[in-house]
């Protein structure tokens, strides 16, 4: 596939993921311009990466000046739906930051407005970081048999429940949902700008859920802490009717006499005496590689390497290739996700309904 070459708008803390990927990998990506609303930033940003910036957004996004196979609209949740509806009236494909919409009333307005047809995809990368990206793929493979039960305990809200879908199977299944919150004291942990400058005590609020898509069945569990806190990890179990995944082990029969334990391992280069530079390989289950990671010996973390792929998919996407994530996909992420926090808000069991998104 040739280089892809895509457009940004917004110029935040989420939109330089996608910058550095175009910088590790510039012979696989290239950022060909950004739009960011204040000319100061938009000058400040095309100084320190080196790519064409704007402030006028009808530069942007005139047909003339384009030079791009796609946009990544990376600005606030409230404002993404305008620009979505925008992007779509102007033919332009677009992937975009989670979630669609903030809340049901604009998701709805967001796909009639737009319908099924608009060439916008959605940056939904959790299944794409390398465990869960293994994890998902020995799932599929049939070894646990089919998978019934799953907890998740690795993403909030819509995060979570994509992972919960993918695992499971589940595609636009109804669902019944209950739920509570847990409030509990911790030390406070490294953010987004790192360490906190002293030790101090914070709340720390845990959603869990219990979700029943008919006779499978879900539990989300998370708490925002766990992005960045040293001691609050992720945990995900998958159980099938042959085997199961705990974290990184896998338990499986190979008759209904003989069980059977596997390893997930994660392989990185640069270990030791070897000279292949520092870089992410792929995971191993046993002697089988279940995943690859594709963008090798660029340094890249696991959520890099997650966007990257979605970046790739997209790149596919706009050349006639599959989805790479949907808009109806993401869509019925964040309903559910919606429907979550009501039934841990009221604490009653609530149960979804058919959208017009869902196929």
């Amino acid at each position: 596939m040739d280089k892809i070459r895509f457009g940004i708008i917004g110029g935040g803390w989420r939109a330089e993921f996608y910058l550095r990927i175009a910088k590790a990998l510039p012979e696989r990506f290239e950022v060909a311009g950004i739009w960011v609303r204040d000319e100061e930033k938009s000058r400040e940003l095309g100084g320190k990466w080196g790519v064409p910036t704007t402030s006028r957004l009808e530069d942007f996004l005139v047909q003339a000046r384009r030079d791009y196979s796609f946009v990544v609209l990376s600005l606030t949740k409230v404002v993404t739906p305008e620009f979505l509806v925008r992007l779509a009236a102007e033919g332009i494909p677009v992937l975009t930051e989670t979630p669609p919409a903030v809340d049901m009333e604009g998701l709805l307005r967001l796909y009639e407005s737009v319908g099924p047809e608009a060439k916008i995809q959605v940056a939904e990368q959790f299944m794409f970081q390398p465990m869960h990206a293994a994890r998902l793929a020995v799932a599929k493979s049939g070894l646990l048999g089919e998978v019934s039960h799953v907890q998740v305990s690795a993403g909030h809200g819509y995060h979570g429940i994509s992972l919960i879908r993918h695992l499971l199977g589940v595609g636009f299944d109804e669902a019944e949902i209950s739920g509570q919150r847990i409030v509990s004291p911790l030390i406070q942990g490294p953010g987004r700008n790192g360490l906190p400058s002293a030790e101090a005590v914070i709340t720390s609020e845990q959603d869990i859920a219990l979700i029943r898509f008919g006779d499978r069945t879900a539990l989300f569990d998370f708490t925002y802490d766990q992005y960045f806190s040293p001691i609050r990890r992720h945990r995900v179990l998958v159980r099938g009717l042959r085997g199961e995944i705990e974290g990184t082990e896998i338990r499986y029969l190979r008759d209904f006499r003989t069980p059977v334990y596997v390893q997930l391992r994660r392989v990185d280069a640069g270990h030791g005496s070897s000279l292949e530079g520092y870089y992410h390989q792929g995971v191993l289950a046993g002697a089988e590689w279940v995943y690859v990671n594709p963008f090798g010996p660029a340094r890249l973390s696991d959520e890099e390497i997650a966007i990257a792929t979605s970046l790739e998919r997209m790149g596919r996407y706009v050349q006639g290739g599959p989805a790479c994530y949907s808009l109806a996909e993401a869509s019925q992420d964040q309903y559910l996700t919606l429907l979550m926090l009501e039934a841990i808000k009221s604490g009653k069991t609530v149960k979804s309904t058919h959208q017009p998104w869902a196929y």
